[in-house]
């Protein structure tokens, strides 16, 4: 986040597929963000610093920082065995850490039973 009170790992590949979604939070918040399976993502640090939003279904739980507001990550509706994390929440890569090859989606959020359908982002969250 951006006071660093919430810190994760995550192993995601080095092209990431990127979801620009535009349901009523993704939109309002610019989440740009990839899915990967919950066994990849760990949170290191904060979680006594995570507030939890739900709307709608209160399927999908999004999490932000009781500091600085920020959703670093958040478990979504379309993927509740996964993580999904935005992507300009990762530290700026290094020489050690590789540069990620972004792919970016369109997901139509506003007509979510739909798309679902027509995406392949279900999948992301699979091993």
């Amino acid at each position: 986040c951006h006071c660093g009170e919430v810190r994760f790992t995550v192993k995601a590949e080095q092209r990431l597929v990127c979801w620009s979604c535009n349901c009523s939070i993704c939109i309002m918040k610019q989440n740009l963000h990839f899915v990967v399976p919950a066994a990849r993502f760990t949170l290191t640090k904060g979680q006594s610093s995570l507030s939890e939003y739900q709307f709608h279904t209160r399927k999908a739980k999004h999490y932000f920082c009781r500091n600085c507001g920020i959703c670093s990550f958040y478990i979504p509706r379309s993927n509740e065995d996964g993580v999904a994390v935005t992507v300009y929440c990762l530290d700026e890569p290094s020489e050690t850490q590789p540069k990620f090859d972004i792919e970016v989606r369109n997901f139509d959020g506003r007509n979510w039973e739909h798309s679902i359908k027509q995406s392949d982002i279900t999948t992301r969250s699979k091993v």
